[in-house]
């Protein structure tokens, strides 16, 4: 089994849910010379759900390459995506005030998707797995929406909230995985791993 993997995330929340699950891991962050950002990009007519998976494979490749260029001991990477999307439109992470309070407002009163992709390769092998959430919002007002804002929690969030933060209180029903709504869905994570040799 290996002892840890290498996690190719700078999101704290996805240490702390494989934490939860007893999973050593290190960062392989891009270094200054990588563009992360554009691995991004969407591309037009794109479902939500393929592009996730895309993304997510992307950043496995740039992650595996990052890896062998450092020359670093060999284990298992784990890269992961979440994009929040409303019928086929994705909802990334907002540019600024305007678009936060676009998007919240957007998903107030209705339901939207949380889509996490989650990708593990080492050196032969490569597994991927795609956990869809679906999250009920209720009605949010003007000042509501303006508050969350004000707060600067919509920032660096795909869809502008974080389950975790205050738009909680927001949140009239869930169904899928809280995990994977927090960016991480650890079932699948949890399979995943185990064709890697780690026991849960």
């Amino acid at each position: 089994m290996s002892e840890l993997i290498y996690l190719a995330s700078q999101s704290p929340r996805r240490r702390q849910l494989l934490e939860q699950i007893g999973v050593r891991h290190e960062l392989l962050l891009p270094g200054a010379d990588e563009d992360a950002e554009a691995l991004e990009a969407v591309l037009a007519g794109e479902p939500p759900e393929v592009y996730c998976a895309r993304v997510t494979g992307a950043k496995l490749d740039a992650a595996l390459a990052r890896l062998a260029a450092r020359g670093l001991p060999s284990a298992p990477v784990l890269c992961a995506d979440t994009t929040v999307a409303i019928d086929d439109l994705i909802l990334g992470k907002p540019q600024d005030e305007a678009d936060a309070r676009r998007m919240l407002g957007l998903m107030s009163g209705r339901t939207h998707r949380v889509v996490t992709a989650v990708a593990v390769a080492d050196g032969t092998r490569r597994a991927a797995a795609l956990n869809v959430s679906h999250v009920e919002f209720a009605p949010l007002a003007a000042p509501q929406i303006e508050r969350y804002v004000a707060s600067r929690e919509p920032f660096g969030k795909a869809g502008g909230y974080a389950i975790q933060s205050q738009a909680a209180a927001w949140i009239v029903k869930i169904a899928g995985s809280y995990s994977g709504i927090m960016g991480l869905p650890l079932f699948e994570t949890a399979r995943l791993l185990e064709q890697f040799g780690f026991e849960f």
